[in-house]
C-alpha cells in the first residue's frame, strides 16, 4: 500500500503560541495540532480532518506563520474514524 503524507499549513498570519504535538506522535482527526495568535490578538487552534503520526515538525514556539508556511507533515494511516 503507498504511504500518503498530508501537509499542514498555517490558515493565517500570525506568531506560533503553543505546539500540541511532537514528532512521530499520533494524532486523531480534528485533535489540536498548533495554537497560533494571529496579528488581530485571535487564537486560532489548527487541526487537520485526518489521523496518522506526524513525521516532522516544520516550526517551533514563536515562530511568524503566514499562509504559506508549513506547520507538520502527517503520515495519514487511512482509518475512517469519524461519527455524525
Amino acid at each position: 500500500m503507498k504511504d500518503i503524507f498530508q501537509t499542514v499549513y498555517s490558515p493565517c498570519c500570525g506568531t506560533v503560541e503553543k505546539i500540541f504535538v511532537e514528532p512521530m506522535s499520533y494524532v486523531y482527526e480534528w485533535e489540536k495540532l498548533v495554537l497560533i495568535k494571529t496579528n488581530e490578538e485571535k487564537e486560532i487552534e489548527v487541526s487537520i480532518g485526518v489521523s496518522g503520526n506526524i513525521t516532522a515538525l516544520e516550526i517551533s514556539q514563536g515562530q511568524y506563520v503566514t499562509p504559506d508556511t508549513a506547520l507538520a507533515v502527517l503520515k495519514d494511516d487511512l482509518e475512517i474514524t469519524g461519527s455524525d
